[in-house]
This record gives structure tokens, C-alpha cells and sequence, in this order.
């Protein structure tokens, strides 16, 4: 492994670590002292808490450990390096977290109030999709209904997402089979609460990966394109492609540089060429898919009679 695939790793694994201490403090703070369900290995941990009492983080670590084993020889060690390293942080992280918000009187602390459990709900599930969203952009995976998900869709033809909203429905519709709840209105409640939880959560996953892999298309027209691509080249690790162009009231030859790039370079893309031509013509535009080395892979699955 080379010296900067090294650093690559390191930095998956910091970004990770600090995805799960936000999904440990949008949990244990938000949503575990209202008794909110939520979808996933935390939701089924959260139900098991709220009727017996036994601790989150030790059902979120039985269950990981067993699907972690029986996918291990399914899915290999590559996958699930960062998943086995997720499991024991997300348990030690929520250990620590409920000694902390828990009171003398063996209740936890509700940070805002009592009454304020759809607030508490969304505000909660707005940090722990985001944390979520972290992990996943750092190739990691917090184990879990992933775990299940990801064997389904390698056997058969379900989608990752669709594989973990059956799952979630499934854990979050359990907790209407448990008389601690009480009686059956407050149960549908919990019930309709957990949807929400799944939907917010899924969103706000959706929105900051989304965010962090918008793409844009730079058209750059100078003088010195040489100079600037150069310098984009050296900088941004990416490559582009020069065009021929044809000035319409000149009538002189031009070039064009064509440049695939993340949005959140755009503001060192436009230093690069403001400091070489600030008399550059430049063109952004918004791109709804960039596929290929350096972006997203083409993820459609190719028919035999199509080859």
C-alpha cells in the first residue's frame, strides 16, 4: 500500500469516527430519553431497551458481532473492515454518552422539555442522517440492517434502499407487539413516530450525499489555457479537454477548456484562473451525473442480450 493510500485511510477512518460521535449525540441526547423508535440495529436496540431495559449498545454489539460473522465469508474482509471498526466505536461512543445525559433518578436527561418529542424527533434524526451520510462518504457502513441489505442484494434483484426500508418498517412496526408501551393508541404513535424518524433520517442522508456529490462543468475560454489547465491539472489531481472553438464576430480560432469538477472546488477552480487570465471567460453549469474514474460508477446492471 503506498504512502498516500495510507492517508486516504486514515482520513476515511477520522471522518468516520466523527460521523459516529454525531450519530451517538443525535441518539442518546435526542431521541433515547423520549423513547423514539428508530430503523436499523440502534432502533432494535432502542425497543429492547425501552422493554426490558438492557443496555442499547450491547444489543447493537450482539447483533452486529453475529451478522458480521455469518456475512463475513458472503461479502469478505474488504467490506467489512470498517464496519467491525464502526461496531465497537458506535458501542463504546453510546456506553459513554448514556453515563453522561443519565440522571440520579435513573431517568435520562431531556434536553428540551418534556412535551417537545417531535422537535426532540427531528432534530435528532436531522444529526444522526447526517451522521449517517459522514460514514457512508468515507466508505464506511455502521453494520446492521447494511450488513442484511447488502447479502439480500447480492442474491437477488432488491435494491440496497428498498432492502432498508422493509427492514425498518419491519423494526420500527414491531414495537406495536409490546404491552410496555401501553395501550394500543400510544403505540400507534410510537409507530407513527418511527416512519417519521425513517423518512427525516433518509432524507437528510440523501441531501448531504447528494450535496457533497454535486458535480459541476466548467467551459473556460482564454489565452492562456495552457497555463491554466496546467495549473488545474497540478493542483485538483483532475483532467480535461481542450476544444476547438470559433470566435463568431472575430472569426479567430480559439480553445476551450472542458473541466469535470466536485461544486466544492469550484472556488479554487475560479482562483486558479482569476490569478493566471482575470479577463478569462467562464462558464459554470450545474451537472446531474458525472460518471466515471474520478466520480460516480455507472451502477446499471447490463442484460445478457445487450453484451
Amino acid at each position: 500500500m503506498t504512502r498516500e493510500a495510507i492517508l486516504y485511510e486514515i482520513k476515511d477512518y477520522i471522518n468516520i469516527t466523527l460521523g459516529l460521535m454525531l450519530y451517538t449525540f443525535g441518539f442518546t441526547v435526542f431521541l433515547l430519553p423520549y423513547e423514539i423508535v428508530t430503523g436499523g440495529i440502534s432502533g432494535v436496540g432502542a425497543i429492547v431497551f425501552y422493554a426490558t431495559g438492557f443496555p442499547v449498545q450491547y444489543t447493537f454489539f450482539i447483533i452486529n458481532a453475529i451478522l458480521i460473522v455469518a456475512a463475513l465469508k458472503i461479502l469478505g474482509w474488504k467490506f467489512l473492515t470498517k464496519t467491525i471498526y464502526a461496531t465497537f466505536a458506535l458501542t463504546f461512543f453510546l456506553e459513554v454518552a448514556q453515563k453522561i445525559v443519565l440522571q440520579p433518578d435513573g431517568h435520562f436527561y431531556k434536553l428540551l422539555g418534556e412535551g417537545n418529542d417531535f422537535m426532540s424527533l427531528m432534530i435528532g434524526c436531522m444529526m444522526t442522517g447526517t451522521a449517517l451520510a459522514i460514514v457512508f462518504l468515507n466508505n464506511g457502513s455502521t453494520g446492521g440492517t447494511d450488513i442484511i441489505a447488502a447479502v439480500i442484494n447480492k442474491y437477488h434483484n432488491i435494491s440496497l434502499g428498498k432492502a432498508l426500508i422493509i427492514i425498518d418498517i419491519c423494526i420500527i412496526g414491531s414495537s406495536m407487539f409490546i404491552d410496555r408501551f401501553g395501550a394500543i393508541d400510544a403505540r400507534c404513535r410510537m409507530v407513527v413516530f418511527g416512519l417519521c424518524t425513517m423518512v427525516i433520517e433518509c432524507l437528510m442522508l440523501d441531501w448531504v450525499m447528494y450535496y457533497q456529490r454535486q458535480s459541476v462543468q466548467f467551459l473556460i475560454f482564454s489565452k492562456k489555457y495552457q497555463e491554466i489547465a496546467h495549473a488545474i491539472a497540478s493542483s485538483t489531481e483532475h483532467t480535461m479537454t481542450i476544444l476547438d472553438g470559433h470566435g463568431y464576430w472575430t472569426g479567430k480560432p480559439t480553445k476551450v477548456i472542458c473541466l469535470l469538477a466536485k461544486k466544492r472546488e469550484s472556488l479554487q477552480i475560479f482562483r486558479l484562473i482569476k490569478s493566471i487570465d482575470p479577463n478569462a471567460f467562464v462558464s459554470q453549469s450545474a451537472a446531474i451525473g458525472v460518471y466515471g474514474e474520478g466520480f460516480d460508477q455507472i451502477k446499471v446492471k447490463v442484460k445478457k442480450k445487450d453484451k
